[in-house]
């Protein structure tokens, strides 16, 4: 089971992130966003910032899809979120481990080359 505290300390630990004020968590490296809360809306009610939640940058629209079918106990998606390669993963569900290949990767595709060449 991860948290919150989780997702910060990963994110932090790599190499040219930065949080972006936010209710929740919110990461950006070389201004691109690659995981943040999950802001929830529902119509005629106020957005809902989840920290129980992660949105994540996966890519593309496969990645998407074979995480959503693959495991429907850790992702989902949303209408609004049709089209864009993100998907949310429930944070109680995912084990430390899984989140942390999660966020590096989604790191790893918005980074710039020059701050992926120093994990390598």
């Amino acid at each position: 089971m991860a948290t919150d505290d989780d997702v910060r300390r990963i994110a932090l630990a790599l190499p040219g992130v930065e949080e972006i004020p936010s209710d929740g968590f919110d990461f950006r490296v070389g201004n691109k966003g690659f995981v943040w809360s999950y802001p929830e809306r529902e119509p005629g009610r106020r957005r809902v910032i989840r920290t129980d939640v992660a949105v994540l940058y996966v890519g593309d629209e496969a990645e998407k899809q074979a995480l959503l079918l693959g495991e429907p106990e850790l992702f989902f998606t949303h209408p609004s979120y049709d089209g864009l390669p993100l998907v949310m993963v429930w944070l109680k569900r995912v084990d430390l481990p899984r989140l942390e290949e999660l966020i590096l990767d989604a790191w790893r595709m918005r980074a710039p080359a020059e701050l992926t060449d120093r994990l390598i």
